[in-house]
């Protein structure tokens, strides 16, 4: 029994305890976090009791089969002693009747009690190790059929190949959460992976990085410029860059250089840039990189870009598209609109509305008080009056869409917009009908139905899910698209907005002036002149809705904690205020923030409150909390807020977790304690988290130590949260320093040249002309890949030329 020898003597310093399943406790299907409780046969462990509570990360075990189980006690303060299991394995049988027995039994269909003693006396009683360690030895069992030793291997492996993976992932170091992760990724192939390509971590699952691949790799004897390194280093440079920054595409000559230093930072190899470079044509070949005029792409990246510019094209472009009214038609309704809601519309506004209306496609951009919202009401209720077009949804039945389709890409901008225009409004992920595991319900194939969309805060989206929106529009629908192009970009790749505002191929409206002005709002006036990147002289001045309190970094916890209780003592609840913040650590960070106001707004000085510890932070009924992932199957979404409504202990329901309940908006989600990373305090939250949102009162510290994140468009996007009150705090230099700094890490995207390329000026304007020719230009440089030259290397180009030649390309 060579293998098992070998796991015992791996295991035979460890902690163990062994015994007999009795009930499943809690299993979660998504990560196999598992709590069950067995009766105890056997234990190293100072343990005296006759059953065991058991946690760790593994599948659902057998009824009444005996299990070791590797790993330590622990005092749980609630639930007294559980063992944390590391990794575990099923106890085989040792006696000859014993397997015969085992391999005869419901587990193995097929497989009867003669079949099973011709293999016993053929592979002895060590036959189930032996077949584990070499499936082909079945090969010489006598008259036992090919199919039918496939099938007991493969059930062998499932119920035994877990044991093996997990223990020699435990001896490469990986902890048994990120374990059962590889394990669900790669099955009975785990331990074959990481032995031979551990590289492949990096690619396929979620949380191993390249560091920790390629300690593998070394300690297996990859290393230096073994393709599979190399490889796996191409990948992790352009998906890590482009995640972190925001960009569609590498050019060449930064992702050669970028990997070179990744490859080389251990001091052990040297790796030329010829190697890196033949690697990335092999990736190509792969498909699992695109190369395109010397830019390296993600194919997920490249063709949500390709697709965005076919459906945009394939809007503008509609054939039979004829929605043109008299002018004096419109005119009429107009008046009729502005009498009926007593409003005067402005000359830009008209043009919007109007531009709207008559046009398959329109962008609609403007500042706070510029009126967006104004117009936005304009054009629901003037298309439902020029198409005859109820405005109620009642009014239609069941089988006959509803025409009007409002959309924004977080739940609070989505009810903002309802409440706004009086009609429902939802997510695009909850429009697309967005299930998680299976994707969009709604694509190309099922489009959405409806006349016309519209979609607020358009600057939040990014490449991939504005592809999935437009491949989900039908052929006969107008579109209009309403944002700030100067607030932050998407927290995903690309800055579709820009793009296409600076493509100018789209219908497009500027809203400039301000028209909320007879309300004296001092918080619009100085969002604009942050905007224009200067300061107002009375920046230190006392307005009626806005102040500037000076003081440093460590003394932010102690003015946000008075401003807030100052604020509680009006009547102001935590929903009404919101502090804002770009980084997450530090006496001004968000966390110590969200700390200071949970005390204020919901204390449990007198224990009145129920609570639940989750490491340092404590949850709260009555807590103001942010999602951070989408949850699909309960339709909410990152970047929503809500309130704890409940918590349960393990001892008070009939699944013996701990459990969180959280009211979005009404929406109900409920979280047990290993969910509970999806979650946080929402008291203080970073200035991305709160787009889509406005609150009463917003508090925005902005000191020096947040120097690495402090832009313009962040001061400005967090600046036009606040609806009535901004209390400025922190120091007026890092404030100025922050109005100075544009961003310039500028995003790397090819969508505005695509589209300039795609879509044809009808009135072939002169920025048409130029773009066109610089592109053909490009497209017939030498040593680019295209059709014609399917066999030149894109990066190495053709002979004397080598890597060293992308220095040409412009740094970024």
């Amino acid at each position: 029994m060579a293998e098992q020898e070998k796991l015992d003597l791996f295991n035979e310093e460890s902690k163990y305890i062994k015994g007999k399943h009795l009930v499943t406790i809690f299993h979660n299907e998504q990560n196999l976090y598992t709590v069950l409780r067995i009766r105890v046969e056997d234990t190293n462990e100072n343990y005296k009791d006759k059953e065991a509570v058991i946690t760790g990360y593994f599948p659902k075990v057998h009824e009444e089969e005996t299990y070791i189980f590797y790993g330590q006690m622990k005092e749980h303060p609630k639930f007294g002693p559980q063992f944390q299991a590391e990794h575990f394995r099923k106890e085989l049988p040792q006696t000859k009747q014993g397997v015969i027995a085992y391999l005869s039994g419901d587990l193995f269909k097929g497989i009867g009690k003669k079949t099973a003693e011709n293999i016993v006396e053929t592979l002895g009683e060590d036959a189930i190790s032996r077949i584990l360690s070499q499936p082909s030895i079945l090969d010489t069992v006598p008259k036992l059929p090919s199919e039918k030793a496939k099938e007991l291997y493969e059930t062998l492996m499932e119920n035994q190949g877990l044991e093996q993976a997990m223990i020699a992932l435990n001896q490469y170091g990986f902890g048994p959460q990120i374990s059962m992760k590889i394990y669900q990724t790669y099955k009975e192939l785990t331990v074959e992976v990481i032995q031979s390509n551990p590289y492949k971590l990096v690619e396929d699952v979620e949380g191993v990085g390249f560091s920790r691949a390629d300690e593998l790799g070394y300690q297996i004897g990859i290393s230096g410029s073994h393709p599979d390194r190399i490889k796996a280093g191409c990948l992790y440079v352009l998906e890590h860059e482009c995640m972190q920054a925001g960009h569609v595409y590498l050019p060449a000559k930064h992702l050669l250089v970028s990997v070179k230093k990744l490859l080389e930072e251990n001091k052990r190899d040297t790796i030329e840039y010829t190697d890196i470079s033949n690697e990335l044509l092999k990736l190509e070949e792969e498909g699992k990189i695109i190369i395109e005029d010397k830019k390296i792409y993600l194919p997920s990246l490249y063709f949500s870009e390709k697709g965005l510019v076919s459906n945009i094209k394939r809007i503008l472009e509609q054939k039979d598209y004829d929605e043109q009214f008299p002018e004096s038609e419109f005119l009429l309704a107009l008046g009729e609109l502005e009498e009926r809601l007593k409003v005067q519309y402005a000359p830009t506004q008209k043009e919007a509305i109007q531009t709207a209306l008559m046009s398959p496609m329109l962008i609609l951009t403007g500042g706070p008080g510029t009126g967006k919202t104004t117009v936005i009401k304009g054009i629901v209720e003037l298309y439902g009056e020029l198409h005859g077009c109820s405005l109620d949804p009642k009014d239609y039945k069941d089988d006959e869409p509803f025409p009007f389709l409002l959309a924004a890409p977080t739940g609070r901008a989505a009810k903002r917009m309802s409440e706004s225009t009086g009609l429902p409004a939802v997510t695009i992920h909850r429009l697309l009908g967005w299930n998680g595991v299976e994707g969009f319900s709604r694509d190309e194939d099922e489009p959405l139905e409806g006349k016309i969309l519209i979609v607020d805060e358009t600057s939040m989206l990014d490449i991939w899910l504005a592809n999935q929106l437009f491949k989900a529009l039908p052929d006969h629908i107008q579109v209009i698209l309403v944002g700030d192009e100067d607030q932050l970009p998407s927290v995903g790749p690309g800055q579709v907005l820009k793009d296409l505002l600076e493509s100018k191929r789209i219908p497009t409206v500027r809203l400039t002036d301000i028209y909320r002005q007879e309300e004296g709002s001092s918080i619009i006036e100085l969002a604009h002149s942050i905007k224009h990147g200067r300061l107002p002289d009375d920046i230190l001045k006392p307005q009626k809705d806005r102040s500037f309190i000076r003081c440093h970094a460590g003394q932010i916890g102690e003015v946000v904690e008075k401003v807030a209780e100052n604020a509680k003592k009006k009547g102001y609840t935590q929903r009404d205020v919101q502090v804002l913040a770009p980084m997450y650590k530090g006496p001004a960070g968000i966390d110590k923030l969200n700390e200071i106001v949970q005390q204020i707004f919901n204390d449990n000085d007198d224990g009145s409150r129920k609570e639940l510890r989750f490491g340092d932070v404590k949850y709260r009924i009555g807590d103001k909390v942010l999602q951070l992932v989408n949850q699909p199957e309960n339709h909410v979404f990152n970047g929503d807020i809500g309130e704890i409504v409940s918590i349960f202990t393990a001892k008070e329901n009939t699944e013996k977790e701990d459990m969180v309940i959280v009211s979005f908006d009404g929406i109900e989600a409920t979280y047990t304690r290993q969910d509970l990373t999806q979650i946080t305090h929402a008291y203080c939250c970073s200035v991305h988290k709160s787009q889509g949102s406005e609150f009463p009162i917003v508090i925005l510290p902005i000191v020096k130590s947040y120097y690495r994140m402090l832009r313009r468009n962040l001061i400005y996007t967090a600046i036009t949260r606040s609806k009535s009150s901004l209390i400025l705090c922190g120091e007026e230099e890092a404030l100025r320093m922050a109005i100075g700094r544009v961003d310039e890490q500028t995003r790397l995207t090819s969508l505005q040249e695509k589209l300039k390329v795609a879509i044809w000026k009808t009135d072939h304007s002169e920025d048409m002309t130029a773009s066109i020719d610089v592109n053909l230009e490009t497209k017939m440089e030498p040593g680019l890949y295209d059709d014609s030259i399917m066999d030149i290397d894109p990066l190495i180009g053709m002979e004397n030329v080598t890597p060293y030649d992308f220095m040409e390309l412009e740094e970024i």
